[in-house]
């Protein structure tokens, strides 16, 4: 009871206690008939174009990643997970609305899209303001809407009020996650924007070729030089309009000496040669390629688009947590942010016995701990938890070489008596 009572008194929270720190007095609210916390809503024409669906791959791909809390020892090695409730964010629940997955998802995708992103603590043990030892409880997604030299403005989803607010807050309690694509995908020039706009006017012209137009041109068997003969061709063309318009099967008549035109194509253009291109250079810029996104890949192309895309992802995010959220004395004490990937999953099920018993030999992991990965119920075989070669004899415990020692004396005895 008082060590719950101690962190009601010193829990802090970002919206209750931002406005007695004279940070910042003004804060934007609304509300709407959508989910106010909504992960990120694409713009610029990107929900309409392959763009949308490249982002959420690579976020749907580094999302599935194991990011933790963790201990190292002396080396850098992972000794174990720490048990917090900044690691209870990580691996469970970021926050009421979001599971970890979710929350890592909507990191991504607001990064790709705004080229920076704002993770926020919320909900902390003890006030970040008087000291670097607190855990945090809940953190959320933030757009930030003004930069100071110190400070920077975020526009973040209150849980308590159901708006988002924007906060002030210092930049060393924030993670600032910046993309590190930034120049291929939001710089203004970038190959990214560039596709966007193409496509955006690729559909324009798609929109107006199915509009309903006609596209005809009438030749009318005088000149139109003069104001009067130009009103009577506009009076002409009106009453074509009027018949197509009435009619009901759209059949109209015109006069012999009329010529009509049909403009059966648009003019040429190579548009779409530039929106292929500037796809193919995308995809080789960002190092993923057709194959990831429609899930037919091999292993080495999943591994080298692992290692370009979501690996360069997945440090941006953990080393902006890590220097963050660590305080200098948790570093220097073995926590870390990390994260891990399974790399069991790209293997296909013909090769998961040959790779099993190549990384159980070697003695990397134990039987139980690849069962375990494959979806299997652990052994209950005190040798499944052991780390050894099984393909090598077992090593005979002191009890067993002292029972065989006696038993050599003693048949030997036996041997001598008799001779």
């Amino acid at each position: 009871m008082p060590k719950f009572r101690d962190r009601l008194q010193h829990a802090w929270n970002a919206f209750v206690g931002n406005e007695r720190h004279d940070r910042y007095d003004d804060y934007l609210a609304f509300k709407s008939s959508y989910n106010p916390d909504r992960r990120i809503i694409f713009s610029r024409g990107n929900d309409r174009t392959i763009v949308a669906a490249i982002e959420n791959r690579i976020s749907l791909d580094t999302a599935d990643l194991n990011f933790c809390h963790i201990r190292v020892d002396e080396d850098g090695k992972y000794q174990e997970d720490v048990d917090s409730q900044f690691n209870y964010c990580l691996t469970q629940r970021s926050n009421k609305d979001q599971i970890s997955q979710s929350f890592f998802q909507d990191i991504i995708l607001s990064m790709f899209e705004e080229g920076v992103v704002a993770v926020v603590p919320i909900d902390t043990t003890l006030d970040p303001y008087t000291t670097g030892s607190f855990d945090i409880e809940t953190m959320r997604t933030g757009k930030i809407v003004n930069w100071g030299t110190n400070n920077v403005s975020i526009d973040v989803y209150n849980e308590k009020s159901g708006n988002r607010e924007t906060i002030r807050m210092p930049k060393d309690m924030v993670a600032i996650i910046e993309n590190p694509f930034y120049a291929i995908m939001n710089e203004p020039n970038s190959t990214l924007k560039r596709l966007v706009r193409k496509l955006t006017l690729l559909d324009v012209i798609d929109e107006q070729s199915g509009s309903g137009k006609l596209d005809i041109i009438i030749q009318l068997p005088y000149s139109l030089k003069t104001a009067s003969r130009q009103l009577q061709a506009n009076i002409r063309k009106k009453a074509i309009e009027d018949q197509l318009r009435n009619s009901k099967y759209g059949i109209a008549y015109i006069d012999s000496t009329e010529k009509i035109t049909q403009l059966n194509r648009p003019a040429e253009n190579q548009l779409l040669a530039q929106i292929e291109y500037l796809t193919s250079m995308l995809f080789s810029q960002l190092g993923i390629t057709q194959e990831i996104l429609n899930g037919t890949a091999d292993e080495n192309t999943m591994n080298n688009y692992y290692n370009r895309i979501c690996k360069v992802v997945a440090k941006a995010i953990v080393k902006e947590f890590e220097t963050k959220f660590l305080t200098k004395t948790a570093r220097s004490r073995g926590q870390r942010v990390a994260f891990f990937r399974n790399p069991l999953e790209l293997i296909p099920v013909s090769q998961i016995g040959s790779v099993a018993d190549s990384l159980t030999r070697n003695e990397i992991v134990t039987t139980n701990e690849i069962r375990s990965s494959i979806g299997m119920k652990p052994s209950k075989d005190p040798s499944a938890d052991e780390l050894r070669n099984k393909n090598l004899n077992q090593p005979v415990n002191e009890t067993q070489e002292s029972i065989s020692t006696e038993e050599t004396e003693q048949n030997v005895e036996g041997e001598n008596q008799n001779g």
